[in-house]
């Protein structure tokens, strides 16, 4: 019988990449995890020691906690964080039930940047916004992002310790017929049947290719909210939501149509 504070992967699963998914925090120790240096997406390390640290990071957040195992460490800081109020569940079979687990991504702890600041040139539309919505949602939740002028966003990576993206000569940024969107996925090792769903409308939209339909849908929306919005946080907090919606399309709803729902054809 599963315990009340337990959720399995494939649960979990479900969760990542929408925006009410829960803080996942990993609590591995560091010997454990140099075995096995991976970190399920959206996820951070954190000391299973630092309770006072931890509750503070979540600010308030309900949260997954996983070990290596499922055992000891993360079954009694979850206990511990229920204790104090915070809504917290503990990974079944932990970092190797997550792993042994079939269409579960593990993004490389290695690809990630040692910073949660991200730079990109202003006023975005389709790629700058796509990625600022894949950061947040697979990569760091907490992620900010700068959009400068393009003639300064590489002295401002220098100057702040940003990440550039999508601008010229830097990793995350475009490749041959690949856009940013793509470089992210791949760097990060993202490549799940509805992220590259995601990936095909992105990138035919960023280059004018609107042969998919849905392509010539995201890219009038896109613009639509350019014209809406001046302010490019503002752009980007509109946006999330389409984003949101699309990948809830391209995870769930690719074969449903008008008719399905009753509508007439």
């Amino acid at each position: 019988m599963a315990a009340p504070n337990e959720i399995t992967c494939k649960q979990l699963m479900r969760l990542i990449g929408l925006p009410d998914c829960p803080v996942i925090v990993d609590i591995s120790i560091d010997p454990d995890f140099a075995k096995d240096p991976f970190l399920i997406p959206g996820s951070f390390r954190h000391p299973h020691t630092d309770l006072e640290g931890l509750i503070a990071r979540l600010n308030g957040r309900a949260c997954v906690i996983t070990c290596q195992q499922g055992i000891k460490l993360s079954q009694g800081l979850t206990s511990r964080l229920r204790g104090r109020g915070i809504a917290a569940e503990y990974l079944t079979g932990g970092m190797y039930g997550w792993r042994d687990t079939p269409n579960t991504p593990r993004i490389p702890f290695a690809a990630l940047p040692d910073t949660n600041l991200w730079v990109t040139r202003h006023r975005p539309k389709i790629d700058r916004i796509a990625c600022p919505w894949l950061i947040r949602r697979f990569v760091d939740a907490d992620a900010e992002f700068l959009f400068v002028s393009p003639e300064q966003a590489a002295g401002v990576a220098d100057c702040y310790g940003a990440t550039p993206f999508d601008i010229p000569d830097v990793a995350f940024s475009h490749h041959g017929d690949l856009c940013t969107f793509d470089a992210m996925l791949d760097a990060f090792d993202l490549r799940t049947v509805a992220l590259d769903r995601m990936a095909q409308i992105v990138r035919a939209a960023d280059t004018g290719t609107t042969d998919i339909p849905q392509a010539a849908g995201l890219l009038a929306l896109s613009v639509g909210l350019s014209r809406m919005h001046r302010d490019d946080h503002t752009q980007l907090d509109a946006a999330l939501p389409m984003y949101d919606a699309l990948y809830r399309w391209a995870r769930d709803g690719v074969d449903e149509t008008h008719a399905s729902f009753g509508g007439t054809p």
